[in-house]
């Protein structure tokens, strides 16, 4: 068994000091082992191709001449010179070696400073003596060492709060925000001695505090247009008592009017206008007591009207009757009112007139009875004349048309005219279609 010729020693194994032939693994004497000079020169006179041939190691030679390629193959492996555990390709060594080593030297362009590569990476991005751009964007372009001061006293572009309003601006706009700054102090106006003000307290400081500001009388709503400082108001105030109290009286006497104009325009629209009244009367126990105790106590419908633009009526009910039906009776009556188109209507007025009481009784368990009388107007008769345009709704002297006794206390209990202690009068006028049309 001869040695092969690249090894140093004969490739053979050796257990608890027996020798084994790797071929065959059978035991060695030691003793006839030995070297075979010619088989040596023959192998390493063989042709062979570099062992990294499938890497990309276009080399090839004697086997004798292997090891001396290996020594400079850029594709074999070898260990990085600066000892940092790294193992790598021959020809991938200069790149490790001069940007990849963390034990490589390394010198800063900027301050000069001598580092491993390891420490370069803390370094880099925060050498003091770095040529840096300000953060802020104003252009200014320093030794990053200079940034901090920069950036806090001389940059532009800083933010910074304003001294008044605590609000942040960049510092090249606070200077016109103090324009309209509303805690900037300013002085009043009126140079009343006030030594500063804040911009948005001088409204206040006008109509409050300020001893020259010019007021308006406080009677300015009642019509008094005296104007003057403040100081001299309350002299005004003493001297003017009568005049104020007569402008007082006139604005009271104006509104009056007011109310009594918008009061009558919120009647008129809240009227019914199809010539239809359903009128109901609530708390009718408590009424009825109320008639019997005052002789002919008349209660009133809200008015209606025939028709849109047409005549204006009013129902109206003695709930302990009237005239012949006082104290058992309910009597029922209908006038005409003065109305908003009087002078575009006929008159006297002849249309007929029906009066309901209805019946509550529920209709699924017996057919309602409504009491219900109908009447022709009598041409004659003052009432249906075109009335007085200072006859009111509560006049009583103009007792309308009707019935005194148009249903009897009694009836009115023997079915449900009265539910939910409420009764419910309606009241009608047929108008022709022509005087609608």
């Amino acid at each position: 068994c001869s040695p092969a010729p690249s090894d140093p020693e004969p490739s053979v194994s050796c257990s608890e000091g027996v020798f084994k032939c790797p071929e065959d693994q059978l035991p060695l004497d030691y003793a006839k082992i030995y070297p075979d000079p010619e088989l040596e020169a023959q192998v390493l006179s063989l042709a062979i191709r570099c062992i990294h041939s499938e890497e990309g190691c276009r080399w090839s030679g004697l086997i004798k001449h292997l090891q001396a390629h290996l020594g400079t193959c850029g594709f074999n492996v070898i260990p990085c010179p600066n000892r940092c555990s790294a193992k790598l390709s021959r020809r991938d060594l200069p790149e490790h070696v001069q940007h990849g080593c963390p034990k490589r030297r390394v010198k800063c362009e900027f301050c000069a400073s001598d580092f491993t590569g390891e420490a370069f990476e803390g370094h880099q991005g925060t050498c003091p003596q770095e040529s840096v751009y300000c953060e802020n964007k104003c252009g200014a372009r320093m030794m990053r060492r200079l940034l901090s001061q920069h950036a806090l006293a001389e940059c532009p572009k800083r933010t910074q709060p304003c001294t008044y309003c605590s609000k942040e601006f960049v510092f090249d706009t606070i200077q016109n925000h103090q324009y309209q700054c509303p805690r900037y102090p300013v002085p009043c106006p009126n140079q009343c001695g006030t030594p500063s003000i804040a911009r948005e307290d001088v409204p206040t400081h006008l109509k409050e505090s300020c001893n020259t500001a010019m007021l308006l009388c406080p009677f300015k709503e009642a019509g008094c247009k005296h104007r003057c400082p403040k100081l001299a108001m309350g002299r005004h105030l003493e001297e003017s008592t009568k005049a104020h109290l007569g402008m007082v009286c006139a604005l009271v006497s104006r509104q009056r009017q007011e109310i009594l104009e918008l009061r009558r325009d919120m009647e008129e629209l809240s009227v019914s206008s199809n010539g239809t009244l359903i009128w109901k009367i609530a708390d009718y126990a408590r009424k009825l007591q109320e008639a019997k105790a005052r002789s002919n106590y008349e209660f009133f419908s809200p008015p209606f009207y025939t028709h849109k633009y047409g005549y204006k009526l009013q129902v109206s009910a003695f709930l302990n009757g009237n005239g012949s039906g006082e104290s058992s009776h309910l009597s029922v009556y209908i006038r005409v009112l003065p109305g908003e188109y009087d002078n575009l209507l006929e008159w006297p007025f002849s249309y007929r007139v029906t009066f309901s009481l209805l019946d509550q009784s529920d209709p699924s368990l017996s057919k309602p009875q409504h009491i219900t009388e109908t009447f022709h107007p009598d041409p004659n008769w003052k009432n249906f004349q075109k009335p007085a345009a200072s006859r009111g709704s509560l006049d009583e002297s103009a007792l309308g048309f009707g019935y005194p006794k148009f249903i009897s206390h009694e009836d009115i209990r023997k079915r449900n005219y009265v539910r939910d202690n409420a009764i419910f009068i309606k009241a009608s006028v047929e108008i022709p279609q022509k005087i609608l049309a």
